[in-house]
């Protein structure tokens, strides 16, 4: 099976859970356009979490889905923590992306810290910059291009 976007989440403030959304524009060295995080001046410009690492966390017995960790794209079928800082990924049609990050030090411990014990966005989330942009649509592919 393809990995694919099994979510595409945004939200106007940092630190708060993301709403899905049906598509997003991701520009060129930038982000998601409309998302909190988006901006030229840093390495982090989007976010990915896989669904397994969600799962893992509903198998604590939380109640949390896609962009509950804050992540702006939730993926299924790809094993983002062992991909390496420089790997290039595809998603769509030609949209290309960097990992540029992998996990986060959490400073402050989020609700969802405090709800489980534990949090999956450090550890198991990656982070992206913008190569190439587009428009990305939930379902899209996301392939593995290129190790940096």
């Amino acid at each position: 099976m393809p990995a694919k976007i099994v979510s595409i989440n945004i939200s106007d403030k940092k630190g708060v859970r993301k709403k899905a959304v049906a598509s997003a524009l991701l520009k060129e060295n930038f982000g998601i356009e409309k998302d909190a995080h988006a901006s030229e001046k840093w390495h982090r410009q989007v976010s990915l979490l896989a669904l397994e690492s969600i799962q893992k966390m509903q198998e604590k017995g939380l109640k949390v889905g896609p962009g509950d960790f804050a992540e702006n794209i939730t993926t299924e079928g790809i094993d983002l923590p062992v991909l390496p800082v420089g790997t290039k990924m595809t998603i769509g049609r030609d949209i290309e992306v960097e990992v540029s990050q992998i996990g986060k030090v959490c400073h402050n411990r989020c609700a969802i810290y405090h709800q489980a014990g534990d949090c999956v966005m450090p550890k198991e989330g990656i982070f992206v910059k913008v190569l190439k942009g587009g428009t990305i649509t939930t379902g899209d592919e996301i392939k593995v291009v290129g190790a940096g």
